[in-house]
C-alpha cells in the first residue's frame, strides 16, 4: 500500500507542487508543532495551526451550516488576512485552513495566495468556482490544496445543500482541478443520508482512480438555524466510520485525515488542545469555526501573539471543556459554552444573533468520544506522525475528569451494552 500511495504521489500530481507541499506542509509543519511543544513547556500559547473563514457568502444553502451565508457580505479584506498570515508566520505557523461560506467568492482571495507563497494553504470549497482560470493560477502557485467538499449522490446533494444540480457542478470543479494536476482532496461531512454511498470502498477506490490523494471524513454536527438533528449519526455509526477511516489508511493507496483522535484512538478536540483556533469572516477570535463566540479579534490593537496568550476565555474554553470531555462540546456539553459566554461576557459572532438559543435548543448526543470503543490506528506511518505532531500535548492528563464526564447515551436513556463489533488493528 505505501508503494502505491508513493508511486501515485510521484506520477499523478504536479511534481512542483508535491515538493512545495513537502516542504512548507510537512517538513514545517512538523517543525510549528515542534515549537508549539516548546512554546507550552515556557507557558506560552499560540495555536501552531490556524483557520480563517475569509467570508460569510455562499452560492449554497446545506444543512447544519452555522455560517449567516444569506446575510450581507462581510469578509477579511486583503490587508487584514496578510498581517493576521504575517503575525502567524512569526510564531512558526506555515499552514492556514480558508473557509468560508465558500472561499472562492473572495475577490481577493488568489492574491492573498499569491502574497504569501511561503505558507500553504488548504482551501474547503464546493468546488463550484474552479474553472481552468483559477486552477491554472493555483498550479502556477503551488501552494494551495482545494479540498472539495462531496456530501453524497445527486438527489442527496441537491437536498443536503439546498440548490439542484449540485454534485454535477461540484464534480466539474474537482475534475478541472485534477486536470490542471493539483494536490486535491475530498471531504465529507458524513451523515445518515450519505454514510453508506461515501463511507465505502467503491467510493474510495473512485476517487483513487480519479487522481485525488486524500480524503477527509468529518462527522455530522446538528448546529446552526437549521441543525437538522435528525441527520446526525448515532453512537455506532460513528464508531463505523472511524473503523472504516483506520482500515483505508492501511490498506488503500489515499491519504486519509481525521481531526478526532490520537494514534490510540483515544478522542480528542483540536480546540481543547490548543492546536487550532479559528478567525471568523467579521474578524473575530473564536475556540473553532462552529462555536461562534468570541471575545476578541484580529482587528484589536493587541498582536495575535498576544491575544492568543492573553486571553482569559480561549484559556477558559480549553481547560473547562477538557475537564468534561474529550469530545465534541457543542455536541455533548452545549450549557458549557452557554456558560462560558456568560461568565466572559462573551459576545455572538454571527448576524442572525441567535447563538445562546441554539445552544439552548441542542439535544446532547455523543461525538467522537466512545469511551471503551477506543480503535488505534493500523498503519504505522499514522501511528508514528500522530504521537509526534497530533495529539493532546498533555491537556486531557491536566484537566479530563472522568467524574465530570456525562455521557449523552445515557443521559437520554438509550444506554447500550458494549459493542459486540470486533476491533481490528491488524
Amino acid at each position: 500500500m505505501y508503494f502505491r500511495l508513493a508511486s501515485r504521489l510521484l506520477l499523478e500530481p504536479d511534481k512542483r507542487l508535491l515538493a512545495k507541499a513537502a516542504w512548507t506542509l510537512g517538513v514545517r509543519g512538523l517543525w510549528s508543532v515542534h515549537k508549539h511543544k516548546q512554546r507550552l513547556k515556557r507557558g506560552d500559547f499560540f495555536p501552531p495551526f490556524l483557520y480563517l473563514s475569509v467570508i460569510n457568502s455562499c452560492n449554497l444553502r446545506c444543512q447544519g451550516c452555522w455560517v449567516d451565508v444569506g446575510a450581507k457580505q462581510h469578509r477579511i479584506e486583503f490587508d487584514a488576512a496578510n498581517k493576521v498570515i504575517a503575525e502567524a508566520k512569526a510564531m512558526g505557523n506555515s499552514f492556514f485552513g480558508i473557509l468560508g461560506g465558500e472561499p472562492f467568492m473572495h475577490k481577493d482571495l488568489l492574491k492573498i495566495f499569491a502574497a504569501n507563497r511561503d505558507v500553504y494553504f488548504q482551501v474547503f470549497t464546493n468546488g463550484h468556482f474552479i474553472t481552468d482560470e483559477v486552477a491554472a493560477e493555483l498550479r502556477r502557485l503551488g501552494n494551495v490544496t482545494p479540498l472539495i467538499s462531496v456530501e453524497g449522490s445527486e438527489i442527496v446533494s441537491d437536498t443536503r445543500r439546498g440548490r439542484e444540480g449540485v454534485l454535477n457542478q461540484t464534480m466539474q470543479g474537482l475534475e478541472t482541478a485534477l486536470r490542471h494536476r493539483l494536490l486535491v482532496g475530498v471531504c465529507t461531512s458524513v451523515c445518515k443520508t450519505n454514510i453508506d454511498d461515501l463511507v465505502s470502498n467503491a467510493w474510495v477506490d473512485r476517487l483513487i482512480e480519479m487522481g485525488v490523494m486524500y480524503c477527509w471524513y468529518h462527522i455530522y454536527r446538528p448546529v446552526g438555524p437549521e441543525s437538522n438533528p435528525d441527520l446526525a449519526l448515532t453512537s455506532e455509526q460513528q464508531r463505523r466510520v472511524r473503523q472504516f477511516v483506520v482500515d483505508t489508511r492501511a490498506t488503500k493507496p489515499i491519504v486519509v485525515i481525521d481531526a478526532y483522535h490520537d494514534d490510540a484512538g483515544n478522542a480528542l478536540c483540536p480546540a481543547a488542545t490548543g492546536f487550532t483556533h479559528h478567525v471568523g469572516p467579521w474578524g473575530d477570535i473564536e475556540p473553532c469555526p462552529v462555536i461562534q463566540l468570541a471575545k476578541e479579534s484580529i482587528h484589536d490593537d493587541r498582536s495575535l501573539k498576544d491575544t492568543f496568550n492573553e486571553s482569559e476565555f480561549l484559556r477558559d474554553f480549553r481547560e473547562l471543556t477538557a475537564q468534561h470531555t474529550r469530545g465534541c462540546v457543542i455536541m455533548e456539553r452545549p450549557d458549557l459554552l452557554v456558560q462560558l459566554a456568560e461568565k466572559h461576557g462573551a459576545r455572538d459572532t454571527t448576524a442572525r444573533t441567535k447563538v445562546i438559543d441554539e445552544l439552548n435548543a441542542v439535544s446532547p448526543r455523543r461525538s467522537q468520544y466512545q469511551p471503551g470503543d477506543e480503535i488505534p490506528e493500523r498503519s504505522f506511518v499514522y501511528r508514528w506522525a500522530k504521537k509526534y505532531a497530533f495529539n493532546d500535548f498533555g491537556t486531557y492528563s491536566r484537566h479530563f475528569d472522568t467524574s465530570k464526564y456525562q455521557d449523552p447515551d445515557q443521559d437520554a436513556g438509550d444506554a447500550k451494552p458494549k459493542s459486540e463489533l470486533p476491533i481490528l488493528t491488524r
